[in-house]
């Protein structure tokens, strides 16, 4: 068999390790898990029961346009119905973006080290690659509007940062815009969204009135807690949407993941508790990292990248024998990092009770 030679050139994703294997390995029977960027107060209560209720319907196809859901987030967001798409988790709209616009003879620039999956869907169109470096952990759009050139097709934003969790603000964003050619897409991954707490965050909807090259992504994998249900959904023009539907596979939402979003989007009392309850776990965190005199990375998301000035691997390695999963930051592009998931409490006093036996030597 011969495939595309340069499919064999795009990095398989690695997702964190998972906790079966973990016990397995080690011959454990808790594990805690802070790999993946999950929300570790699950769900709304509401999603449960609408996926209850549609347990009798599973041998029929769901709804290819996800109307309910579309007109739902339509005004809760203030835009058109036809200004929104949706995917297989946000990893559905990446791939959906690349394999219309990105071919070979063009090229698409985004930041480094940033959401590996924006290269390796490139790499499969064939497109080429101007990767321009984070600048103290932050997007460097000056840098990334100058790399801009006649093949260029997209520009992407991962806003906050992930694995770096930093955000660029509005001003920073609104100058970026204004030096992007308006042939040139942009698309603003903002899957962790509803976590930034910072009031120079962007709001980027209204900005769609301007900039008709940007596209916007979230999801309901974070914060809502829908994330082995796959939805994502990307906010834009009604023609950039229009392209975007000629590529999109039918059926590519599920009906239990569409009803579950709408019942978690009317319960934005859950979505307030998990972004004050993560503040909170982030603060334990960064209180602990402060105190030990660790370098960190100021972050807006459910996550904290930190240096232990120490191998990666082996630190990831030491956790696990302690049932921790956390990931490492040699598969993030951070030597010397690790980027651990904020959990409950109880998870996070855990996480750094190991954590502190590593930094003082305690833990060999």
């Amino acid at each position: 068999m011969q495939p595309k030679q340069r499919i064999l050139n795009a990095p398989v994703y690695q997702p964190g390790k998972p906790i079966d294997d973990v016990k397995r390995e080690y011959g454990l029977t808790e594990v805690i898990k802070l790999a993946s960027n999950e929300n570790p107060y699950g769900s709304s209560p509401k999603a449960k029961e609408a996926i209850a209720a549609q347990l009798d319907n599973l041998a029929i196809y769901p709804d290819g346009a996800s109307l309910s859901l579309r007109w739902d987030l339509a005004e809760f967001l203030g835009v058109k119905p036809a200004q929104l798409i949706f995917g297989n988790g946000s990893d559905e709209n990446l791939l959906m973006i690349s394999r219309a616009y990105l071919s070979e003879g063009t090229n698409t620039v985004m930041a480094s080290p940033t959401f590996s999956q924006y290269r390796s869907n490139a790499i499969i169109e064939g497109a080429e690659l101007i990767e321009v470096p984070l600048k103290n952990g932050v997007h460097d759009l000056d840098a990334m509007a100058a790399a801009i050139n006649e093949q260029t097709r997209v520009v992407w934003v991962c806003n906050p940062n992930n694995p770096s969790g930093t955000i660029v603000t509005t001003a920073e964003l609104e100058s970026f815009l204004k030096k992007v050619p308006q042939n040139v897409l942009v698309v603003l991954d903002e899957a962790y969204y509803e976590y930034v707490v910072d009031p120079e965050y962007p709001q980027t909807v209204p900005m769609l009135a301007d900039y008709p090259n940007l596209i916007i992504l979230r999801t309901f994998s974070k914060i809502y807690g829908l994330a082995t249900l796959r939805v994502g959904y990307g906010i834009a023009s009604e023609e950039l949407v229009s392209q975007l539907e000629h590529v999109r596979e039918p059926f590519n939402t599920g009906t239990l993941g569409q009803v579950a979003a709408r019942a978690a989007l009317h319960d934005q009392d859950f979505v307030k508790n998990c972004r004050e309850r993560n503040r909170e776990g982030m603060k334990q965190f960064t209180d602990a990292f402060e105190e030990w005199g660790l370098d960190y990375y100021p972050s807006q998301t459910n996550f904290i990248l930190v240096n232990l000035n120490r191998d990666s691997d082996e630190v990831f390695k030491k956790l696990l024998s302690q049932g921790i999963i956390i990931r490492s930051g040699n598969a993030l592009g951070h030597p010397g990092y690790q980027r651990i998931t904020i959990g409950t409490p109880e998870q996070n006093e855990k996480v750094l009770s190991v954590l502190k036996d590593i930094v003082t030597g305690a833990l060999k």
